[in-house]
């Protein structure tokens, strides 16, 4: 088994040209990507005014609120008001929705998919439930302290804000463990198309 630990502390924060925030780079896919040859993205954003996205086209995105009072993303489906216990929201990425904050500063998810590239998918973990699927490429964000179970094995003691990754994990059981019913913690899966 082949899991790598990215502890967000460890990574340097890039400042949004927009002044409206800054980014964590956690993980891309393939590896060492630069910024226009990426086929996905992991990166947890600091938000702190409001703004629009930038315009990704051809990018699915996944958005999920970490830690904070929460924000309002304005997409032509209406309002998403988003706060920490809520689904993570997806969207085309060339949609660049307005986000409002909710009175102060928060810390985001967020999972980035070249369409042509590759499918992904962000869902929010239930405690002690069994997370089944063909990805190659997994992943859990924990926001809380949690232990990662792999199949019928404890694979690691997670610390908060800490992003696992294994691009070996087709069909592997996944759990994580902790002591709330709804842990702050969300399931990443990319799988590149044929041929890439």
């Amino acid at each position: 088994m082949s899991l790598q630990l990215i502890e967000t502390r460890r990574v340097p924060a890039q400042a949004w040209r927009n002044g409206g925030g800054s980014t964590r780079e956690l993980y891309t896919w393939p590896a060492g990507a630069t910024a226009d040859d990426w086929h996905m993205r992991v990166s947890l954003a600091e938000i702190t005014r409001d703004g629009p996205f930038s315009v990704y086209d051809g990018v699915d995105r996944w958005f999920a609120v970490v830690d904070g009072a929460g924000v309002v993303l304005t997409l032509p489906d209406g309002r998403h008001m988003l706060d920490p216990h809520s689904a993570p929201v997806h969207f085309d990425g060339a949609l660049a929705p307005h986000c409002s904050l909710n009175h102060r500063d928060t810390r985001d998810l967020n999972l980035m998919v070249r369409r042509d590239r590759g499918r992904g998918a962000m869902l929010r973990v239930k405690n002690d439930d069994e997370w089944l699927s063909s990805a190659t490429l997994r992943a859990v964000y924990v926001a809380e302290p949690l232990t990662l179970q792999i199949d019928d094995a404890d694979a690691a003691q997670l610390p908060a804000h800490t992003l696992a990754v294994s691009t070996y994990a087709r069909r592997q059981r996944w759990r994580v463990r902790g002591d709330s019913d709804t842990p702050a913690a969300w399931w990443i899966e990319f799988e590149a198309r044929a041929g890439q």
